[in-house]
């Protein structure tokens, strides 16, 4: 999935730190930037935008104005120097809200949260008792040596421990990340994932086979430990894989 977004802002350096974190995220393509809101109405109109990067106060026309003249909204988030506007960024239903100076860690948090709008939307989430619940994310973030990697869940087949790092094993690339065990644990939980020793977690639904103490995943046997054997076995049982 590739998110077409523009984003739109009077200043320039606001507009080049939007440029480079855009850049570090594989499934954002920026298409176009604007340093005041007038001239990005026809673009808009005549583009397939599916995400705008806005900031409120702009002279001649500010991103509320703009938002209220739009037919058609993509989705949006604010980026502002001024937390006066959060309330009527509820009203006019903008995904986020971020706060200049905008760090690279909480772009990615908006970015995350427009992904889960878009999974509602369009991916048949429905709503319970009135309210639409959050989707289960099926992706999630990784840090390399130079940008933010996108992970889907279904892609991953393995991860394995190496000293300092994790190397996460998908269908077609091995990524290596500096992250610790308990923030890998957050996002590689059941009902997908399990830890079946301190080196690794496995994809459940990519067991090819188990013999005795050991998982076959593709090419790859992976050692269940004492440690984690009869929680392992357990989900076994009850998934009635065995």
């Amino acid at each position: 999935m590739n998110i077409n977004c523009i984003a739109i802002d009077d200043e320039p350096l606001a507009l080049d730190i939007i440029k480079d974190y855009c850049s570090k995220v594989a499934f954002l393509n920026l298409q176009k930037t604007f340093d005041n809101a007038i001239e990005s109405i026809e673009y808009i109109r005549s583009n397939k935008v599916d995400l705008i990067f806005l900031d409120i106060q702009m002279e001649e026309l500010t991103g509320i104005q703009l938002l209220n003249a739009l037919k058609n909204k993509p989705y949006v988030i604010f980026t502002t120097a001024y937390e006066r506007y959060a309330i009527q960024g509820f009203e006019l239903d903008v995904v986020d809200y971020m706060l200049k100076p905008i760090s690279f860690e909480r772009f990615i948090k908006g970015v995350n949260k427009v992904c889960e709008r878009m999974q509602l939307d369009f991916g048949g989430a429905k709503p319970e008792n009135d309210k639409a619940k959050p989707a289960e994310a099926s992706f999630f973030f990784v840090k390399t040596e130079t940008r933010m990697e996108r992970i889907e869940n279904h892609d991953v087949l393995y991860v394995e421990g190496m000293g300092d790092y994790w190397r996460i094993v998908t269908k077609t690339r091995r990524i290596m990340t500096l992250m610790n065990a308990r923030k890998l644990e957050e996002v590689l939980h059941e009902p997908q994932f399990c830890r079946v020793h301190k080196s690794f977690f496995i994809a459940l639904d990519k067991i090819e086979s188990i013999e005795r103490n050991r998982i076959k995943i593709g090419d790859q046997y992976i050692p269940v430990s004492e440690t984690y054997h009869k929680a392992f076995f357990d989900l076994v049982e009850r998934k009635k894989l065995a």
